[in-house]
């Protein structure tokens, strides 16, 4: 009996022991590490959603802007990352999550940063680059990658519709339920499934029919559809309010936020 306890003892010990390891090696991975010395700066000159956010709300961005640095690695291929453009990826992480205060992106790991446009099969030459960012499958698991002018694009242009960076973010945060179907079950409650499949079906058929200004990749499927209206809500909410005002307000209750209107 005697040797039963002791053992019982010691084997807890172990599972204790292991425990803790584990429980430090996860703080270790999620404790911030300084922020570049300019990033307030970048933030305030080049994301706009960042602008519009009161001080307290601009310095919570960007704590969660330094722990997405401190968890994603962000690497350059034939082309020099530059604090830019870190800042520009984590910034495009945070905007669709930014009512989610326990967000993580479990299912990415690294961002890697190609100079422009490459193709189906991760080429960066030849005439069929025209792919501006993806969500890795296979091999590329757990992978994004992203065209660095697009990515800077995408917040230089302060009238449109579009943000590749967003975009492809928006696909992440629909395949965390473990389907990209268009339909982010961890976000959004049930509810809304079926107004929101209704709603993606109206609008597809209009894009279809060229009576809608939302741009023709949505059409591709429902998942398109919900990354391109996604990118749309976030550049320009005051135009998506104007023409698309169910579609407004209900990506306002998935997101659980209303993205301030740009100063145009």
């Amino acid at each position: 009996m005697d040797i039963v306890l002791i053992s019982i003892v010691i084997l807890v010990m172990i599972i204790l022991v292991i425990a803790f390891l584990v429980s430090k090696q996860k703080s270790t991975v999620i404790v911030a590490q300084p922020l570049p010395g300019n990033l307030s700066e970048i933030l305030l000159q080049q994301v706009e959603f960042y602008q519009q956010l009161d001080a307290s709300r601009k310095l919570v961005f960007e704590s969660r802007v330094q722990r997405f640095l401190a968890a994603v690695r962000i690497t350059g291929v034939n082309t020099t990352v530059e604090d830019l453009d870190r800042v520009l990826v984590a910034a495009s992480a945070i905007i669709p999550i930014f009512a989610f205060p326990d967000w993580e992106y479990m299912n990415l790991h690294e961002v890697l940063i190609y100079p422009d446009s490459f193709n189906d099969t991760f080429q960066q030459q030849g005439s069929d680059r025209d792919t501006l960012g993806v969500v890795g499958t296979g091999a590329y698991q757990n992978i994004m990658i992203l065209s660095q002018h697009e990515l800077r694009q995408g917040f230089l242009n302060k009238t449109g519709k579009s943000n590749t960076a967003i975009h492809e973010f928006i696909h992440l945060v629909d395949k965390t339920d473990g389907a990209t179907d268009g339909i982010p079950e961890v976000i959004m409650s049930n509810a809304y499934i079926i107004p929101w499949l209704e709603l993606v079906r109206k609008n597809i058929e209009a894009i279809r029919e060229s009576e809608s200004d939302i741009n023709p990749y949505a059409a591709t499927n429902q998942a398109e559809f919900f990354a391109v209206v996604s990118e749309y809500f976030f550049e320009r909410p005051d135009l998506l309010r104007s023409k698309h005002p169910q579609l407004y307000e209900l990506l306002v209750k998935i997101f659980r936020q209303q993205p301030p209107d740009p100063e145009i």
